[in-house]
């Protein structure tokens, strides 16, 4: 590695943490300001505030972190062509793509520590995020979900018809068991509730019913027992109130590893949203190539020596960047609408901007 690479590298990793921090500062500034209300009516102490930025601020400072890289190459690369610093490097010899070497050596950095942060680091520190927003902020969603369907077991599903969070009580409740494509067993009850003692749902104003057929009812030893109803029955269903949790954006507090599993669980238990999870899985494995793209793009936008100055490149790159949010927001929203494939919406805007810089990268002065 040259004194040349390290002083760009240099440059890129520099200016790349210094735009984090004033993005971050000022997003800070206003999510306070519009919170502030909030943190009065809750009486929430300093400590509490400043515990719950503590979190915010990995968090955004990891999702913006793709765009602040196509910002900071951009002006670093400008600032460099403004100083005819571009012009003397390719007049000495250096290729056009032996000048690019450094600029991925810093998107290599800043991706894999991306990668590393927003799989596994951040999501720990959003879910004391989430717990303290659902706690202060949505405290008043009641019925936090409505017309829940979920298998539990092959051949066992279960439906709840609103769900309360603050007291973990289902109302409407049914678990059905096939066999063969044939209902065998019934159990419905008025409402479910977590006893928190017994670590066990209840059932109150329960019914059950085990057939054969459709028709036809065949007694067990359970009937015999406990009776085909009655007011109240303890129940041990693999299921905990976590499974009903409806926390927006709840994959951010989800690492990598947990993520995989939560899809699997909900694919088994035939859960609805699950594109939802599988688009952010895959977002998280395509953003340290998104950063490569971005960066390629940058340079090749800003490499040219401008006559108006940084002024005109910086504000190009604002608005390419502005259109690649747009598209990546839009392919997001199709995939979890379940109109567009969760890894193509994921890996669709990469491509096509990976497109638009090697086309553009014919037309840039060596």
């Amino acid at each position: 590695m040259t004194i040349l690479d390290r002083y760009i590298i240099k440059k890129i990793l520099s200016t790349f943490f210094y735009v984090v921090l004033i993005l971050v500062a000022i997003i800070t500034v206003i999510d306070l300001t519009e919170k502030i209300d909030k943190f009065s009516v809750n009486n929430l102490s300093t400590t509490q505030v400043l515990g719950y930025y503590g979190d915010f601020i990995p968090w955004i400072a990891g999702l913006i972190s793709p765009i602040t890289v196509f910002i900071s190459i951009v002006y670093v690369t400008s600032r460099m062509a403004a100083h005819t610093e571009i012009i003397a490097i390719l007049s000495s010899g250096v290729s056009f793509k032996r000048l690019l070497v450094p600029y991925f050596v810093a998107a290599l950095i800043i991706g894999s520590l991306s990668f590393y942060l927003n799989g596994w680091v951040i999501p720990k520190s959003n879910q004391e995020r989430l717990v303290f927003e659902m706690q202060y902020f949505k405290k008043n969603n009641l019925y936090s979900r409505a017309n829940i369907h979920m298998q539990i077991e092959p051949n066992v599903y279960l439906f709840i018809q609103n769900y309360n969070n603050q007291s973990n009580t289902g109302y409407q409740f049914s678990l059905e068991r096939f066999r063969e494509n044939r209902l065998v067993e019934k159990l419905s009850a008025e409402n479910i509730q977590w006893d928190t003692l017994k670590h066990k749902w209840t059932l109150r104003i329960w019914k059950r019913k085990l057939v054969d057929s459709i028709f036809q009812v065949r007694p067990t030893s359970f009937v015999a027992k406990f009776g085909t109803s009655g007011y109240e029955l303890d129940t041990m269903l693999s299921i905990s109130p976590k499974d009903f949790e409806a926390n927006d954006r709840g994959y951010d507090g989800m690492t990598i590893d947990e993520l995989n599993n939560h899809i699997r669980k909900m694919r088994f238990r035939g859960s609805t949203g699950v594109e939802i999870y599988e688009v952010e899985k895959h977002i998280r494995f395509a953003t340290p190539f998104t950063i490569f793209v971005l960066v390629f793009m940058g340079v090749i936008v800003s490499s040219k020596k401008s006559r108006g100055g940084t002024g005109f490149q910086i504000a190009l790159g604002f608005m390419l960047s502005f259109v690649f949010i747009l598209f990546f927001t839009m392919t997001r929203t199709f995939a979890e609408a379940g109109s567009l494939p969760p890894f193509l919406a994921a890996w669709l805007p990469n491509s096509v901007f990976t497109i638009i810089s090697l086309g553009m990268y014919k037309y840039v002065p060596r």
